[in-house]
């Protein structure tokens, strides 16, 4: 069976759904958690629908997963106040609970979440798409991530478990929390990306309010009764429906302390501008990019195409940290097509429980329409697609569009695709991918394939101080979430890794006194009698 016609029979029937992986009737979600209390939702709900179409006798139906609540400002605003409540001004039980027992707390969220594996992977398949591998990959790098992040803050509160004395000032110098976080993540990591901000915002003492991705409600769905169970109430909080309803009255409210926020640039600025006193936000700040792959003359070709389909094509290309644009020298470049477009050729493309499947249907809404807009307009400029059924749509599954050559005249060239269309530029002067890096709005990482020390080494001196990450003979990832994950330009504010993320979400806050008898006599008691969380010398083991 030719690729087209593949494509075009790439949809099951009910029947062909292996049992395990099959939906029940659909969700309707009617819950939403305010103040420690599973609320329930009676206004308008909004209709999830699956990227999968079935066949029907009636002909190709979108299957619906289920509905959730829509809420207005009002249930919003609701949810603020509870977390304002559960703060109360940093004098509440969570943010002045001893860090020891907010680990508690989240040790038996993390035990609660494990129960829910299987139902919150499924729902991962069906509402965006993702292979069973990469769902089960997403939950469990996430459970690893909360337990990661409760290692790293023991660490860090054994640091802080002493007193410091210096020209006669003793003090202890501890991380406080900020105060009330807006967590709002991602549709193509709506497990991973929203807790890599909500746990550690959790773990410092902040209470939360999270705006759920649409896509992406519906898997967060089972966690509620988690949630609720394992904080005390008004610390979780969750919001739904239409950003541009709930998300200008939370931030001119101006009781946001901290903004943690991945998606666009343009949305990021225009919620930092809603907030009545912007300098006081705290922002952590995910946001486009457009990474480069560079393939030099004497890279290994087997290893740069197999690491640029992966950094090209993963979850179809929907990752900020995927590469978008691919620099190949016109030494090898006719080598190196080739291989790549066997490659794709080889690619197992289905439904994401299909054992080996590497590509899905797209979620987002018009994304294959936007991807083919973007094909035809560089077609215009002289590009090619040059694989075989690149750009063939069948409802919201695209297949892969391999363009070259592409220029500075095609839109491709410049903007962020975040899907599966692959621009290749060759290039004489390796000034022309340095270039395109200084000249780009963004500025997260760059992959750079060579076997030449020198040739290296030449670029990896000022691509430090144009993007954030230099990957050598290897796809743009993220991580180990024990590296720091950040940009530069307009491709993020502040730096995520497991350690930094603790930061981000927190200010460094001591208590001093000069050394006098008196205040010794003071803060030993306090100490002995264990009178306080701040000033202690207790050690988490």
């Amino acid at each position: 069976m030719s690729i087209i016609a593949k494509i075009n029979n790439i949809f099951p029937s009910l029947e062909n759904i292996p049992p395990e992986f099959q939906l029940k009737s659909p969700i309707e979600q009617r819950e939403y958690l305010i103040n420690g209390n599973l609320e329930i939702w009676n206004g308008e709900m909004e209709e999830s629908l699956s990227p999968i179409y079935l066949k029907t006798p009636q002909g190709l139906t979108r299957k619906k997963i289920g509905d959730f609540p829509c809420l207005g400002q009002e249930a919003a605003l609701s949810a603020l106040d509870a977390a304002a409540k559960a703060y109360d001004n940093g004098r509440g039980k969570w943010p002045t609970m001893p860090v020891g027992q907010r680990i508690e707390c989240l040790q038996d969220f993390a035990y609660r979440m494990k129960e829910k594996r299987a139902e919150v992977v499924n729902l991962l398949m069906w509402e965006i798409g993702k292979s069973y591998t990469d769902s089960c990959k997403e939950f469990d790098r996430t459970v690893n991530y909360i337990e990661d992040t409760i290692d790293a803050l023991k660490n860090l509160d054994r640091v802080s478990s002493r007193f410091e004395i210096t020209q006669g000032v003793i003090g202890q110098i501890r991380r406080a929390p900020l105060g009330i976080v807006l967590s709002m993540g991602p549709a193509n990591y709506p497990l991973n990306e929203t807790f890599t901000t909500l746990i550690p915002a959790l773990i410092m003492g902040n209470t939360v309010v999270v705006k759920a991705p649409r896509p992406g409600v519906l898997l967060n769905y089972p966690l509620l009764e988690a949630f609720k169970e394992a904080f005390p109430p008004g610390v979780v909080n969750t919001v739904y429906g239409k950003g541009r309803t709930i998300s200008p009255a939370l931030m001119e409210s101006g009781k946001i302390d901290a903004l943690a926020f991945i998606g666009s640039s343009k949305a990021a600025n225009n919620l930092k501008k809603q907030h009545p006193k912007s300098y006081r936000l705290r922002s952590v700040l995910g946001l486009e990019a457009k990474n480069p792959g560079i393939i030099l003359p004497h890279a290994d070709l087997d290893l740069a195409v197999k690491e640029c389909i992966l950094g090209t094509l993963s979850y179809n290309g929907q990752r900020c940290t995927a590469i978008k644009i691919l620099f190949v020298h016109t030494a090898i470049v006719d080598k190196f097509l080739d291989k790549f477009i066997e490659e794709i050729g080889n690619l197992k493309f289905g439904m994401p429980w299909e054992e080996g499947v590497f590509l899905t249907p797209i979620a987002e809404r018009g994304k294959p329409q936007y991807l083919q807009d973007l094909v035809e307009d560089a077609k215009k400029h002289g590009a090619d697609v040059i694989n075989e059924a690149g750009g063939v749509i069948n409802e919201t599954f695209f297949y892969p569009a391999v363009l070259y050559p592409v220029n500075e005249q095609m839109k491709i060239y410049s903007v962020e695709q975040f899907g599966p269309v692959i621009p290749i530029v060759p290039f004489d002067d390796i000034e022309t991918p340095i270039d395109y890096l200084v000249q780009s709005d963004y500025g997260q990482q760059v992959s750079i394939f060579g076997q030449n020390t020198e040739e290296i080494a030449q670029l990896v001196d000022p691509l430090v101080n144009q993007v954030c990450r230099v990957n050598l003979n290897s796809q743009c990832q993220r991580g180990p979430d024990t590296f720091p994950f950040t940009g530069r330009k307009d491709s993020a504010e502040g730096t995520l890794s497991v350690n930094d993320a603790l930061r981000a979400f927190s200010i460094r806050t001591l208590v001093a006194a000069k050394e006098i008898d008196l205040n010794k006599q003071l803060i030993s008691e306090i100490v002995r009698e264990h009178k306080s969380n701040f000033l202690s010398t207790d050690f988490i083991l």
